[in-house]
């Protein structure tokens, strides 16, 4: 099975840039290298702050771009979005509760998407009927399981970005302990680093984004802290018994050289061209 994780496209207003760089280009350009190089995968999922200031017509225009694409494409929410906004151009997508949640069966196993949004703020939250919502569709399914929300429920160590993380992250980690032989990986966005860790015995990881980079500055304690780094996106292999992720960066335009070889039969110190 092959999945795609975008996240934080921030769409904003054509020709508007971020950290001198224009969502909506860069969003496109993820979407054709992405489809270019894996137009195998079986989805693609974009984790959230699908808009930079919630406006519905950036919502508009990103279902008039996705509609036509070759591979399925899922959605969350994230603290740059306005759910009523986006639910009135995604309708379909909420659930019950009217949080934007929901179910895909995969090749192996499911999906489960996650609404970590909450009203006038960056940080996340995952409320107890969203909780007892997760609970409930990890009880229906044998797995295994794929978590995709928008909000980093673990700390980074960086001040600044560990006050808009999960706020309720250790009663939302009790429905993942609950439930932890099940759940494969955690995928999140939120934090424009690349990341990876574990949560209640859980691997999980993050790309960087599709737009402007963040940069780790553990002595930054006021500010988030920003970088000219590649915008990127991940690809997810994953099998009954084993997930890898991959860190595209598509945003680098330098040179992808294919030199040496995996036989240890042609290592050869005098004829190798390195």
């Amino acid at each position: 099975m092959k999945l795609l994780q975008l996240t934080d496209i921030h769409l904003t207003a054509p020709g508007e840039t971020i950290g001198g760089r224009e969502p909506n280009d860069n969003f496109r350009k993820a979407l054709g290298h992405a489809l270019t190089h894996h137009p195998d995968a079986d989805a693609l999922v974009i984790t959230g702050d699908l808009s930079d200031w919630g406006d519905r017509a950036d919502y508009l225009r990103l279902k008039e771009t996705i509609s036509g694409l070759s591979v399925p494409v899922h959605l969350c929410i994230g603290n740059h979005d306005e759910r009523d906004v986006f639910v009135s151009v995604f309708p379909d997508l909420v659930d019950d509760n009217g949080f934007v949640q929901s179910v895909l069966d995969l090749p192996v196993g499911q999906a489960i998407f996650l609404d970590t949004w909450g009203a006038n703020s960056h940080a996340g939250y995952y409320c107890e009927t969203r909780r007892s919502w997760l609970d409930e569709r990890l009880n229906e399914t044998a797995g295994p399981v794929f978590l995709f929300m928008h909000h980093n429920p673990v700390p980074t160590g960086i001040a600044p970005m560990d006050k808009i993380m999960l706020q309720d992250a250790e009663e939302f980690g009790n429905v993942i302990e609950k439930h932890r032989a099940k759940i494969r990986h955690i995928f999140h966005g939120h934090c424009h680093l690349p990341l990876s860790g574990s949560f209640h015995g859980v691997p999980f990881s993050a790309p960087r984004g599709t737009n402007h980079a963040g940069w780790p500055d553990f002595a930054n304690e006021t500010n988030l802290s920003a970088s000219d780094l590649n915008e990127c996106y991940s690809v997810i292999l994953a099998s009954e018994t084993s997930v890898m992720v991959h860190l595209v960066e598509y945003g680098y335009q330098g040179e992808v050289r294919r030199e040496g070889s995996p036989d240890y039969a042609d290592w050869n110190r005098l004829t190798m061209v390195r």
